[in-house]
């Protein structure tokens, strides 16, 4: 699919905005990260963004694994490769194995899950799927995580679930690894 708001140049970002792209695309090892080049166009409101997501991830209080398990599971319902495509990589880094991915896209009656970890993708699905957590999961959910950390997961997977909507309706474009062929499947499918 072709975007709908093409990444933006020096002049389209501004000069913060785009130094920050550019930066995050030597980081990450892409040609652009065009999520921050497309997002960045809205300038005060990227960086709000930014500021917001970045307390949620990497910087909230929940285990990073566990945030990573959420994205993934949020990002694969939402069928949002370009979501899963970075939180893969992320996730990897934060310890979850090829199995523990495989197994987070099977969902939370998968074998295997400990009862917090199938409690957190529950969570997720519900929400995904119902905008609401029953009872008996909050419940579940209340076991494991203080007062903070359950406001902070319902936000996370708020803040995904928006992010995957916005990645669809502008038709933003996967990032190309430096060096690496482009993906043959479009953003999202």
């Amino acid at each position: 699919m072709k975007p709908r708001i093409s990444p933006g140049s020096l002049a389209e970002l501004g000069p913060a905005n785009w130094g920050f792209s550019r930066l995050a695309s030597q980081v990450m090892r892409v040609d652009d990260v065009h999520l921050f080049s497309t997002l960045g166009q809205a300038r005060g409101l990227f960086r709000a963004w930014l500021m917001f997501s970045a307390r949620l991830m990497p910087f909230g209080s929940i285990p990073r694994y566990e945030v990573e398990m959420a994205i993934l599971r949020i990002a694969y319902l939402r069928g949002c490769d370009y979501e899963y495509d970075h939180h893969e990589r992320l996730g990897k880094r934060a310890g979850l194995s090829p199995a523990i991915i495989d197994r987070i896209e099977r969902g939370p009656s998968a074998p295997g899950w400990s009862v917090r970890h199938a409690a957190l993708l529950t969570a997720v699905d519900q929400v995904i799927q119902t905008k609401d957590i029953d009872d008996e999961t909050w419940e579940r959910l209340s076991r494991f995580y203080k007062t903070r950390e359950l406001i902070e997961i319902v936000m996370l997977i708020g803040q995904y679930d928006a992010l995957a909507t916005t990645i669809r309706v502008l038709r933003i474009e996967r990032d190309h690894r430096r060096g690496a062929l482009a993906p043959s499947s479009p953003t999202l499918e």
